[in-house]
């Protein structure tokens, strides 16, 4: 079951009245500039996966209202999706309405679930109504199966974004060694998920990781994952070169993007069984050497194998490394204040990409997106 579409309406730089169907493959690139929407479609999918998981309201607090509504609650009085999956055997829906109320709050004023077998197919499909006027969710309630199904779908979205390696960054810390049911969407548990995997059954995705590492950082030789002396429940990510050396370096010596490689790698590289559902990634380039980024793009496209991504970027190289059918252009639309989300259409860029690159199109505003 993959989500192949959203129709969003009201949030944030999406307005209210036609909104935007965006459609979703195995991979999806969004491309646009600063202030284009790229961000707002990707904290959607973190208001999601708190809608989902019963903490709609702590994410509304700590955003505000008035940030979530296109343009504010006097212009916009709802936020609305609708979420479409399609597998070979079922054809699903999920669609909700958040209301604004007073004291400056949202609130589930519909929630609707729709069911179409595929495989025999049924003549038409089936619908049914979650309860309604609540400020949580009721998908993870209901006990119908294709709710069971959706709901294990939507929770499991999983946003990252491990632009922070300053000398403060859980990723450099120490960290607890059970800390391992998934990968932190700061990577501030990779030493005890490394270990894990190290440790475990999946020491072949390990090495595999260990490998893909070496190839963007040549000197690297291994991580020492031993727990810290007189302390064996936290463990943090140390590393020796390849050189056998017994001198033993710690984060701090590991440059930002080689760091930031080393979390997208482990991400990326983990085991089938352990990886998120749908995993977006929030500007992954940030700080890669070209030659990295040829090899993330080459990882994403095998984790798209067994799971789905989104990209939000900028980066002309990373785009390169991908089809048109996989690019979203977005920019915004100054007469209508809002976002607007096109998906490329390979067969009317033919002629262009028969003399020029992606990037190269999207640089002469031949794709939209530019400032």
């Amino acid at each position: 079951m993959k989500l192949n579409k959203i129709e969003l309406k009201g949030y944030k730089s999406i307005d209210g009245t036609s909104g935007q169907t965006i459609l979703l493959s195995d991979v999806t690139v969004l491309l646009g500039a600063n202030g284009s929407g790229k961000s707002n479609l990707v904290s959607f999918f973190k208001m999601l996966n708190f809608l989902t998981t019963g903490a709609l309201q702590q994410y509304v607090g700590k955003q505000g209202v008035s940030r979530l509504l296109f343009y504010g609650p006097k212009e916009t009085e709802s936020i609305s999706f609708t979420l479409s999956f399609e597998s070979d055997a079922a054809h699903d829906t999920y669609e909700v309405k958040l209301s604004y109320g007073l004291p400056d709050r949202l609130f589930i004023s519909d929630e609707k679930i729709t069911y179409h077998k595929m495989n025999p197919p049924s003549p038409k499909p089936q619908k049914y109504f979650l309860n309604a006027g609540g400020s949580e969710s009721g998908l993870g309630k209901d006990d119908q199966q294709t709710s069971k199904i959706l709901y294990k779908l939507l929770s499991g979205i999983r946003a990252y974004q491990f632009h922070d390696t300053s000398d403060t960054a859980k990723i450099k810390d120490r960290g607890y060694v059970d800390d391992v049911k998934y990968l932190r969407n700061d990577a501030g548990n990779l030493a005890a998920f490394l270990k894990m995997l190290k440790d475990a059954q999946f020491r072949k995705y390990y090495e595999r990781i260990i490998r893909h590492i070496q190839r963007v950082m040549p000197q690297f030789g291994d991580f020492d994952l031993d727990p810290i002396p007189g302390n064996k429940d936290y463990v943090r990510l140390n590393w020796r070169d390849n050189t056998d050396s017994s001198y033993l370096f710690d984060p701090d010596q590991i440059s930002d993007g080689s760091l930031r490689f080393m979390a997208l790698a482990t991400l990326l590289l983990q085991p089938p069984e352990l990886l998120p559902k749908f995993i977006i990634l929030d500007e992954p380039e940030l700080g890669l050497h070209p030659a990295a980024i040829t090899e993330l793009a080459g990882i994403v496209r095998s984790a798209s194998q067994k799971t789905q991504i989104l990209l939000a970027t900028q980066s002309t190289r990373l785009v390169d490394e991908f089809s048109p059918e996989d690019l979203v252009v977005v920019e915004r639309d100054d007469e209508k204040r809002c976002s607007v989300f096109k998906k490329l259409d390979a067969e009317q860029l033919g002629d262009w990409l028969e003399r020029y690159s992606l990037s190269e199109l999207w640089e002469k505003n031949v794709l939209g997106g530019q400032p």
